[in-house]
């Protein structure tokens, strides 16, 4: 057994590992080559009149002014503490 080491010249060449090049997309990356059988969603896309609950006379910004938001903190923090 050879009680020689093996050299530990800093300069013989040693590089960095780590490629530092931009990572590049390779082939298709589009969802429906990812997940072919997902469901259609465009449906709830539709703004049809029969999809509105409150019906086109309804008026949210005129009920979002009448909402009392003492009563919805207080609501909301008996939901958060006591659930």
């Amino acid at each position: 057994m050879s009680n020689e080491h093996p050299s530990t010249d800093v300069s013989s060449g040693a590089v960095c590992p780590v490629i530092h090049t931009p990572h590049q997309a390779v082939g298709i990356t589009a969802n429906q080559h990812w997940w072919p059988d997902q469901l259609n969603l465009r449906v709830l896309r539709q703004n049809h009149p029969q999809t509105d609950p409150m019906g086109e006379e309804f008026d949210y910004a005129e009920e979002f002014k009448s909402l009392d938001f003492n009563a919805l903190a207080k609501d909301v923090d008996a939901l958060m503490t006591q659930s």
